[in-house]
């Protein structure tokens, strides 16, 4: 097969080689495969099988349905599978109508395959038979081999299917193709009639085939396109009748492929991204409708300003720049919105209006895990129903948003797996009416006039206190005591300053000797410390007898007499060391002389600071 012993196959589908000859002799069925053509498109990573079938009934009973199979590892990547009947023959021939799929399931059916219905345009009768193509659409079924690559390197991946189709009937011409992105392959398994014609991979025809045959293939070739995949995705499409409807699809991206090995180094990236980073991505293309306006680009730092933008009046395209290119595992989160005009979205039909928009993502390419769309209609919307040509699953919410009173409803649609494919329109039929455009603007007229009257309101009013008035009075009282307050603490402050300058006095003469100067500062403090005394008795008069002052009284009063204890003892001290200067005592007795007194005058300095500050905070 070409990898050999380099990776160890996923080959658990070589037991339907055996399984299936059991099986095929328990299938009947009166329809046939006259030929088949099968093209596997492998130039994304996004896989898709397309399928011709030449239908022939054989039997004699007619035949309404078509079952079609896949094997179950296969399947579990399955994410579209649509049939249609081709109308016409050669350069006429053109696809016509979708057919209605459906899960199939018997117990005639090998319990490892996945098995569809499709239900034929008309019944077949004997010899009868009809064109059909059958469309297989996978998702995150190529597998990066080796899963680790580094910079540096390019990204391989292998794809396994089988060289003839997995089916219950027989099949008498089959052939298959495999477009490859280009012609660097790895390795490819060869067969019988198969060749490898630059990016094409062909095997066939193979002739008169049994049921359930099966010829495992692998593919082992280049891959470095954006291996993008959005494990989820949030679309929110709100409508607005005044004229907008207003899209936000929130996204959060990965890149699918082959984890980057090692350190990344962003100088070697710039100097040669197409050799040193190869298997990452930096681009991302979103074709969005005509006439798309209000475009904006930004994650969780804020907006992002490398993106590009070019449309007319076809096309409309966004190439958004990640702040940082992804390479295998890497993951960014990014938002983008913009705005389309109502008028080409919105209709009526039978007394109800619909929204016809689109349902998945615009960018190129994109598998999404979890794709989320809410679509929300304005408030006052009622009866609502859903058409989506797909299963999905469905529920209701309410939004409230600027103006809202009760909400706007919101109807929640969520699809996994979903691919370029699923990007279909759908409709959201509702009923609203038109007197509810009213409310916003009534509310906005009506909260603009309450603003005006209140304005004129207050404009009048008289909001000033009465002067006889108790509340007035109260004030007036406290401002009184407040200014008492300041006014003592201003006379203790300066009672303070001048203690300062006695200990001041007794440090100059420690330097100089100079009994008569330091007297003389004494005498002088003596005099002012009077002077403050009789200052400070009426305002303590004043707290006492005021009604809110009395609470603050005591406090007060406790300050006075602690600073007035602290002039008697500055002045002790003041003494005792102009008496030892004039006897001229040892510094030593000077200082046991002292120490009683020093000690003590800390002490009441401490406890005045304390009070004069308790008396700042009221």
């Amino acid at each position: 097969m070409g990898i050999g012993s380099k990776m160890k196959l996923d080959l658990g589908l070589l037991f339907i080689l055996f399984s299936f000859a059991f099986f095929s002799s328990l299938v009947s069925s009166d329809l046939i495969l006259s030929k088949v053509d099968r093209r596997i498109d492998l130039t994304s990573h996004i896989v898709r099988i397309t399928s011709t079938l030449k239908v022939e009934n054989d039997g004699n009973d007619e035949v309404s349905e078509l079952v079609i199979t896949f094997p179950d590892q296969q399947a579990k990547h399955l994410a579209l599978v649509s049939a249609y009947h081709n109308e016409g023959r050669g350069k006429t021939k053109s696809r016509g109508a979708s057919l209605p799929v459906k899960p199939f399931q018997s117990v005639e059916m090998p319990q490892s395959l996945t098995s569809y219905s499709v239900s034929l345009p008309k019944k077949l009768s004997k010899g009868e038979g009809l064109n059909l193509e059958v469309l297989a659409v996978f998702a995150q079924i190529l597998k990066p081999f080796p899963e680790q690559v580094s910079q540096g390197d390019f990204q391989l991946v292998v794809f396994q299917d089988s060289a003839y189709i997995l089916s219950p009937y027989a099949v008498k011409v089959q052939t298959l193709s495999v477009k490859l992105p280009d012609a660097r392959i790895e390795s490819y398994t060869k067969l019988e009639n198969s060749k490898a014609q630059g990016s094409e991979i062909k095997y066939g025809p193979y002739e008169n085939k049994s049921p359930f045959s099966y010829s495992p293939i692998v593919v082992h070739y280049e891959y470095n396109k954006p291996y993008t995949v959005a494990q989820k995705l949030v679309r929110e499409i709100e409508i607005s009748h005044w004229g907008n409807v207003q899209i936000t699809e929130h996204y959060n991206l990965v890149h699918g492929g082959a984890i980057l090995k090692g350190e990344f180094s962003r100088l070697d990236y710039q100097m040669s991204p197409h050799t040193k980073g190869a298997s990452a991505f930096g681009w991302l293309v979103a074709k969005l409708p005509p006439r798309t306006h209000s475009i904006y680009y930004r994650d969780e730092i804020g907006n992002i300003s490398t993106s590009n933008l070019w449309g007319n009046s076809i096309k409309t395209e966004l190439a958004i720049e990640p702040r940082f290119p992804l390479f295998g595992g890497w993951k960014t989160f990014f938002t983008f919105g913009y705005g389309l005009p109502l008028m080409e979205y919105l209709f009526e039909a039978e007394g109800k209006r619909f929204v016809n928009i689109s349902f998945g993502s615009p960018i190129d390419e994109l598998v999404v895990n979890e794709l989320i769309v809410k679509v929300v209609l304005p408030e006052g919307s009622t009866d609502l129903s859903v058409s989506v040509p797909f299963e999905v699953e469905q529920w209701q919410e309410t939004k409230v948003s600027h103006l809202d009173i009760s909400g706007r409803p919101v109807i929640v649609l969520r699809k996994v797996n979903a691919v370029p494919e699923h990007n279909q329109n759908f409709q959201v039929y509702y009923k609203f009416n038109c007197l509810s455009l009213l409310r916003e603007p009534l509310m906005l007229i009506l909260g603009f006039f309450s603003l005006f009257v209140a304005c004129i309101a207050y404009s009048h009013a008289d909001f000033s206190i009465s002067k006889s008035s108790t509340s007035y009075l109260a004030k007036l009282q406290w401002d009184e005591v407040q200014t008492t307050i300041q006014q003592l603490e201003n006379i203790i402050n300066r009672c303070l300053t001048i203690h300062d300058k006695l200990e001041a006095s007794l440090r100059e003469l420690s330097r100089t000797g100079n009994v008569q100067a330091c007297k003389t500062a004494r005498k002088t403090s003596d005099s002012l410390l009077k002077e403050f005394s009789k200052e400070l008795k009426p305002l303590l008069i004043s707290l006492q007898s005021s009604p809110q002052g009395a609470q603050i009284f005591p406090k007060a009063e406790e300050l006075v007499t602690k600073e007035r204890e602290l002039q008697e003892r500055l002045i002790s001290k003041h003494s005792i060391v102009v008496d030892s200067y004039e006897k001229k005592l040892s510094g030593r007795d000077t200082e046991n002389r002292v120490a009683p007194h020093q000690q003590k005058i800390t002490a009441l300095r401490k406890e005045v600071d304390d009070l004069l500050e308790y008396l700042d905070e009221i």
